[in-house]
């Protein structure tokens, strides 16, 4: 991944609404889901939720395949890997300490700050 890339993608997902979406996407796994059913789970009007999937699309964070008459959208979980690959391919270089740069299950949050 590119650093163009990169940020098409951070700034796509940093908005409150549009990370919300990539999250559930991501928990839902390779099936994805409706346009309709994010709406629905996640409170989002729909004219909104079009808007923002659309920029999620456009930075190439997601897929989308017609179902019928449904638009069922999931995570690209291609791009969401090379994104992390882009923010770690040079961890700890100068330190020689790979190991800081190994993915955590949990990560805690600052205080004052809550998940998504």
């Amino acid at each position: 991944m590119n650093t163009l890339r990169a940020v098409a993608a951070f700034a796509a997902i940093a908005h409150e609404n549009r990370l919300a979406i990539f999250r559930l996407l991501v928990k839902r796994g390779p099936a994805g889901l409706a346009a309709g059913a994010i709406a629905e789970r996640l409170g989002v009007q729909p004219s909104s939720l079009t808007f923002h999937l659309h920029a999620l699309h456009r930075a190439g964070l997601l897929t989308r395949r017609r179902a019928g008459r449904q638009l069922i959208y999931g995570a690209d979980f291609a791009a969401m890997n090379a994104l992390v690959g882009f923010l770690t391919q040079h961890c700890c270089v100068e330190s020689g300490d790979a190991a800081c740069c190994t993915p955590q299950q949990a990560v805690a949050l600052p205080r004052g700050r809550k998940s998504a």
